[in-house]
């Protein structure tokens, strides 16, 4: 008999197991904190370096490459799930051809974007380059999530951080202007392909073979990367309209306030993600448990940032936009909610992504629709109104995508 008073240990290799997922949990998240941080630190440099002109052309130019660079994450997260479904299934020619079509794009519309937008034409066709290099990224950062090497996936992930930002930054320090900048960050971008092929031990060629030596000849389909793109893109847009409408029905002053209390939104958003992609993997392999597993996770944590901010509201909206701003600390449980609202909706749209769901994204572009036709012509263009309508839409989106998943629950097994 054993002794009674012995506690019993789970066995090893469970231990392994919850410290291999615990560091590599950390690893996926300081990675997404240095990510977040030098493209913070971009736009800070140019506020210093740069005329007014200049300053804002440089904020047109990190806008268009957020926008073209979202089929990049969408791109992760289709070779992401095939890769779980499939190991070692080829990926390298939708890559490519992901990368090519959000750099052609770039290139067609550089007459308009000169013209509209006032910028160079040089500028406009580095940009493709540069977008081109951050996409096609998002295949080798989908192997090594789908195979779950979330090590190596954090390495690969600051690699395109840096590769990403540390050639403007660079520009930007040494004076090089706009022109400048752009160049030096195009070619420090160019980087991107050939070091994660390295880390990941892929061919950096448009061939649909892995390069690894485990081919199975069924390659992802540009239907699976359409979809995740297009979900990518939803949950950008439904996250990011309230701030858009309020540069449009607010006065100035209030706009920039809103903008302040939108920081901690995107911070209750996007501080669970890691949970996200950890999961997802076993998403693409229909595990249940999985799925609600990660949803208490970032529940957890949505809950407690609401809380925190409602205990200290004044200091939150301190810390994000200075002093004089605290005044509006009674909101702030209001935005870290519509965040952590979000970060649910963001874990069951991956979720349906995962279980091939044919439009995952139709719940979020009707919350869209919803949202500005309400703050458009239903409520009061007042701070408060808008912001009931943001946490409202948040909740109306998480139940529409969780009906939808649940609609598509049989296809995940206990």
């Amino acid at each position: 008999m054993g002794d009674p008073g012995r506690v019993r240990r789970p066995p090893l290799e469970s231990r392994r197991t919850r410290r291999h997922i615990g560091l590599s949990g950390a690893a996926v998240a300081v990675a997404g904190a240095l990510t977040s941080g030098l493209g913070y630190l971009v736009p800070v440099l140019g506020a210093r370096q740069l005329g007014p002109g200049d300053l804002g052309a440089l904020a047109t130019v990190l806008a268009i490459a957020a926008i073209a660079g979202v089929p990049g994450v969408g791109l992760q997260i289709a070779v992401a799930i095939h890769r779980a479904r499939t190991p070692g299934a080829a990926s390298g020619r939708i890559g490519w051809l992901t990368a090519a079509v959000c750099a052609g794009a770039v290139v067609v519309l550089t007459p308009v974007s000169s013209v509209l937008l006032d910028l160079s034409p040089v500028v406009p066709l580095l940009l493709a380059v540069y977008t081109g290099a951050v996409v096609v990224a998002g295949r080798w950062l989908g192997e090594l999530q789908g195979d779950e090497r979330f090590l190596r996936l954090a390495l690969g992930m600051a690699v395109l951080a840096v590769c990403r930002y540390g050639g403007l930054i660079a520009g930007l320090l040494v004076g090089a202007g706009l022109t400048g900048s752009v160049l030096a960050g195009t070619a420090v971008a160019l980087l991107i392909p050939p070091v994660l092929a390295r880390l990941t031990g892929s061919r950096a060629d448009a061939s649909g073979g892995t390069g690894t030596g485990i081919t199975t000849g069924t390659g992802i389909t540009t239907r699976q990367v359409v979809t995740a793109c297009s979900a990518t893109l939803a949950m950008l847009v439904v996250s990011y309209a309230d701030l858009l409408l309020v540069r449009h029905l607010l006065p100035a002053d209030a706009s920039g306030a809103y903008a302040v209390g939108t920081v901690l939104t995107k911070g209750a958003l996007w501080a669970p993600q890691v949970v996200t992609v950890l999961a997802l993997p076993r998403l693409a392999q229909g595990n249940r448990r999985a799925l609600l597993v990660a949803l208490g996770l970032v529940a957890g944590c949505g809950a407690s940032l609401v809380a925190a901010s409602a205990l200290a509201g004044g200091l939150a909206f301190r810390l994000a936009g200075g002093a004089d701003y605290v005044h509006l600390g009674r909101y702030a449980p209001v935005f870290a909610a519509t965040g952590a609202l979000y970060a649910l909706v963001f874990v069951l749209v991956n979720a349906q992504v995962a279980a091939g769901t044919r439009w995952p994204s139709a719940p979020l572009w009707a919350a869209t629709v919803g949202l500005l036709v309400v703050a458009e012509w239903l409520v009061p263009h007042t701070f408060a109104a808008i912001l009931c309508c943001a946490v409202g839409t948040a909740g109306v989106a998480l139940a529409l995508t969780a009906l939808a998943t649940r609609r598509d629950g049989a296809r995940l097994v206990p």
